[in-house]
């Protein structure tokens, strides 16, 4: 665990006691804050109660007289669609926000990195989909390269339960737009943006608020190098506001839907083949149509962001196209998880949002397409036209008839898991793929995606232990 030293004989108090929050507040506590906690429920307080935090009721008037910062969550609200009652109070109190992304950071800044050979560095990377995968296989490039390197954030560890870094040792996080919102210090060696489309958007107010978020991790300046995801207008811009020049080599542009034939460094996907673009001339290539870790061009767009990222921090090209052959991906993206009789099944539980549906209805032929569950803003419309590989939708989740008509394929409404496996098991014929993509949160029927994918592969299992 970190020891966050920046807080040192201040009172700070830390709301949201999950995973995140607690370990913050023992963080903050080794690092010689003093420390209160507090969580709107219950069973949770009583859990703080036990590992010895100090409870203070941060609703209450007059909470917030001798507090010095306060620690927020990922899953609180701090400022759309409205603030959580006690991020308002401290507000109201003039004291500043803060969460363990900002710890961290300030916490990397104090380090004496002349004791180093090799200063440490942090990779983050975020965009609306692909950021998990695409920070696991920057993690790959680098273990598979023999460099020392941690892993977390958003997924796998937090960033407080990390270690401090060692000489010459990478962190890779992954970071949610509302990860970076809150944070009061970012300082990564290396920004990766991959893609942006609409996700959040309760969250942030609306798609300007989102996108905003995710810029503040691409300050000029900031990083030694980014790595920006260009396939949409959001992401040149933001490559634009981030270079110095056109050749501008701290910045290395990426895409999977355009060739990037410019001065400066890109990287992009020609017909399947991953290209390295430098000095105006093509300089290394990876073909990655036959790597199954990776299929479709939303994954293609992952391996550019990867590659870069990796290439960035000195990596040889041909030490990552050997960790492309051996990475496994990640459980619930694009995941292969059987092949019967020339069918096969695929678990992308992760596709939460329509943007990362469309990636997965991209990527493969003949779906048997699994879809539905709780309905984010903004609708499915983007999905009309998207659908040409769909040969039937099976329609999970309690608004499973709503979910139905604003789909451009034939149908059939399963509710469940269980059902819509079967069926779609009935109707597959050969070259068919079955998809879990379902364009939607999980929570009208599970805790998160992870449990939603779970009893996918579940399902499948039965259904093949059965035959």
């Amino acid at each position: 665990m970190i020891k966050a030293g920046f807080y040192v004989g201040e009172k700070i108090a830390v709301l949201g006691l999950g995973r995140t929050g607690l370990t913050a507040a023992a963080s903050l506590t080794a690092g010689g804050a003093e420390v209160v906690v507090w969580d709107d429920n219950s069973v949770v307080r009583n859990t703080a109660i036990e590992r010895d935090f100090t409870l203070r009721d941060l609703r209450k008037d007059g909470a917030f007289y001798d507090i010095e910062a306060l620690i927020v969550s990922p899953g609180i609200a701090h400022l759309y669609p409205e603030p959580h009652p006690v991020v308002a109070n401290a507000l109201e109190a003039n004291v500043p926000l803060d969460n363990d992304i900002g710890i961290f950071f300030s916490t990397i800044k104090t380090c004496q990195f002349s004791q180093f050979n090799v200063p440490p560095r942090v990779v983050a990377v975020t965009g609306s989909n692909g950021k998990s995968t695409t920070a696991a296989l920057i993690q790959h490039i680098l273990k598979s390269a023999e460099r020392s390197c941690q892993f977390g954030g958003n997924i796998g560890r937090g960033v407080l339960d990390l270690d401090l870094p060692l000489d010459g040792e990478v962190i890779v996080l992954e970071l949610a737009s509302y990860q970076i919102d809150v944070a009061r210090l970012l300082l990564p060696d290396v920004a990766v943006f991959t893609n942006f489309s609409p996700d959040h958007l309760d969250r942030h107010g609306g798609l300007g608020g989102y996108f905003a978020a995710k810029g503040k991790l691409f300050k000029r300046g900031m990083a030694c190098c980014n790595v920006i995801g260009v396939d949409e207008v959001e992401g040149e811009f933001l490559a634009s506001q981030t270079c110095e020049s056109p050749d501008d080599d701290a910045v290395i542009r990426i895409a999977a839907s355009k060739m990037l034939r410019r001065p400066g460094w890109s990287v992009f996907i020609d017909q399947g083949v991953l290209v390295e673009y430098r000095d105006e001339r093509p300089c290394s290539s990876i073909d990655l149509r036959n790597i199954q870790s990776l299929p479709g061009n939303h994954n293609h767009q992952n391996a550019c962001a990867a590659f870069a990222a990796a290439r960035s921090l000195h990596v040889e090209s041909d030490e990552i196209e050997a960790a492309f052959q051996t990475f496994q991906g990640l459980p619930h993206r694009s995941q292969r998880i059987a092949d019967v009789n020339d069918v096969a099944i695929v678990n992308d539980s992760k596709a939460t949002n329509v943007g990362s549906a469309m990636k997965a209805l991209n990527a493969f032929s003949n779906i048997r397409w699994i879809c539905g569950g709780l309905e984010k803003e903004g609708g499915l419309q983007d999905l009309k036209g998207q659908t040409k590989a769909v040969k039937k939708a099976y329609v999970i989740g309690r608004d499973a008839d709503g979910f139905a008509v604003q789909l451009d394929v034939e149908t059939e409404i399963c509710r469940t898991m269980d059902k819509a496996v079967a069926r779609a098991f009935d109707d597959a014929e050969p070259g068919d793929t079955i998809l879990l993509a379902p364009a939607a949160a999980s929570f009208d029927q599970y805790d998160n995606f992870e449990q939603r994918g779970e009893d996918f592969v579940a399902q499948v299992n039965n259904h093949l232990t059965r035959q």
